[in-house]
């Protein structure tokens, strides 16, 4: 992964194309990092999907006048790569002085590159900007924040997880406490987190300690979610397991990884912050 890093624009200076240049986008592997969860089984623990919602997109009509859209992009967790967010950034801004047929030709294009880029079947829908209807939500289960939690641990320490046998076999809670770094510029990434299990007496209290264990992490949002799934797993043993994370937006862009066992991904969602 480290090769594809350095070929890729984050933490460089880079230059902002005003037409349509889809080799600006860089795919980053995911079996690097899912090699270090080192989980047992050939096939992978979990299903899901990447939610990102890009709010910067906007192109020409066919008589230069510009059109924008908020562009919702569905990339399945069982591609090859992920994209670079800051080179999705800029393939979009190279959108803004292109001329397009068509909202739909947007749409395909978008497609169709990002699907070239990740190695696999992508979904785009394109959304009025006017967010007519839009409201704000939560996630779903109990807010853990405000329990009475010593923290002290900032490193991810899945040893930090507990069960308790006197507490129920399910259990589904939020957190909006998560925050962890971008590997290459150090900068920190900011989430809400939500946990939803079954067959299994998960400690609240541990479970919010392991999620502030995240704060001086090195990882992409994607690697996180996946990282605290497998902890979960692995640690607490549950039948049925879902991580779900909303980042903030960061360039326009926020990412919202879905990793679950036993149910499909919940909607996608529009926090407060987001």
């Amino acid at each position: 992964m480290d090769v594809m890093l350095r070929d890729s624009p984050l933490g460089k200076k880079s230059d902002y194309r005003d037409t349509y240049t889809p080799s600006l986008l860089c795919p980053i592997p995911r079996w690097d990092a899912r090699e270090q969860l080192d989980w047992e089984s050939p096939d992978m623990p979990f299903r899901g999907v990447d939610l990102w919602n890009c709010h910067e997109l906007t192109w020409l009509d066919p008589k230069g006048k510009p059109l924008t859209a908020v562009a919702e992009v569905e990339v399945p967790a069982n591609t090859k790569n992920i994209v670079e967010s800051k080179s999705l950034k800029l393939y979009l801004n190279s959108f803004s002085q292109s001329s397009f047929r068509s909202r739909q030709e947007v749409q395909s294009t978008i497609e169709n590159d990002l699907a070239g880029c990740v190695g696999g079947p992508v979904m785009v829908t394109l959304h009025d900007v006017s967010g007519a209807g839009e409201q704000f939500t939560d996630l779903p289960g109990e807010l853990i924040d405000n329990l009475d939690a010593e923290c002290s641990v900032y490193q991810v320490d899945a040893g930090l997880l507990a069960v308790d046998d006197a507490l129920p076999v399910k259990g589904a809670v939020h957190s909006h406490l998560l925050r962890s770094n971008c590997p290459v510029t150090g900068q920190p990434d900011f989430a809400s987190v939500f946990v939803r299990w079954t067959g299994a007496a998960i400690d609240p209290r541990s479970l919010l300690q392991y999620i502030v264990s995240y704060r001086q992490h090195k990882g992409f949002h994607e690697q996180v979610v996946e990282q605290m799934f497998v902890d979960i797993l692995r640690t607490c043993e549950p039948k049925g397991l879902t991580v779900y994370a909303r980042f903030t937006r960061r360039g326009g862009i926020d990412i919202n990884p879905f990793r679950s066992n036993f149910e499909e991904p919940l909607p996608n969602l529009r926090l407060w912050r987001q």
